[in-house]
């Protein structure tokens, strides 16, 4: 039993140290996001799955920038909506323990299928209420409408005056007032004096009329 026990621990050992030989080096995968049309313009939020660790994920940041640690021919996947997904392998032997790397996502255009909302759940319902809608009337109809006689006074009575009206109104409200405002001679009795000195003045320049002339005779010698 001893014996056995040694054995499995000597096959531990060796299989530990030979996966630990195997192992790849881990590596500092740093880098930026940005568009594959525009380098300027930069992605971000960017959907990072690696692929060859148990599809472990992540995502850049606002700026496009991201870093974790993955090993070396792991395989990188980078997918964002409105760009195409593009994946990215870790070279291997790489001399120093970091890598970095600029990622750009080429845009990408789907068009979609239309699609067509209509507020009636089944054929039926549309014909129903397809047969039963009251069609509008058309451009001559409407301008025969607009323009007949009850149109016209209702318009008449709902609609305010515009400018030259309401100027006409307030040009009569004025005469008006003028017209109360002028005083009649008769009714002053400070004006009575005049009006009497005025009427014997106009006699006295009239004077009295001269009789008519009579005509005179000449007798011939």
């Amino acid at each position: 039993m001893k014996k056995l026990t040694g054995l499995f621990l000597i096959l531990f050992t060796a299989l530990t140290a030979f996966a630990q030989k195997h192992e790849r080096p881990l590596i500092q995968f740093t880098g930026m996001v940005h568009n594959g049309d525009n380098t300027a313009v930069i992605v971000p939020y960017v959907s990072i799955v690696n692929m060859s660790n148990h599809n472990e994920g992540g995502q850049s940041n606002y700026q496009g920038y991201f870093s974790f640690v993955v090993h070396e021919q792991d395989t990188i996947r980078f997918s964002s909506v409105g760009y195409a997904t593009i994946y990215v392998v870790i070279p291997a032997n790489i001399a120093s323990a970091s890598y970095m790397q600029q990622i750009l996502l080429k845009p990408q255009i789907v068009n979609l299928p239309v699609f067509r909302v209509f507020p009636w759940a089944t054929t039926e319902e549309f014909t129903k209420e397809f047969l039963t809608m009251k069609v509008a009337d058309d451009d001559l109809a409407i301008a025969r409408k607009n323009l007949s006689n009850a149109s016209i006074n209702l318009l008449e009575k709902t609609l305010p005056r515009d400018g030259p009206e309401i100027g006409s109104i307030q040009d009569f409200h004025n005469g008006v007032l003028n017209s109360h405002s002028t005083v009649n001679p008769l009714f002053n009795p400070f004006a009575w004096g005049s009006l009497i000195k005025s009427i014997t003045d106009g006699d006295k320049s009239r004077g009295v009329a001269p009789a008519p002339s009579t005509p005179t005779s000449t007798t011939s010698n």
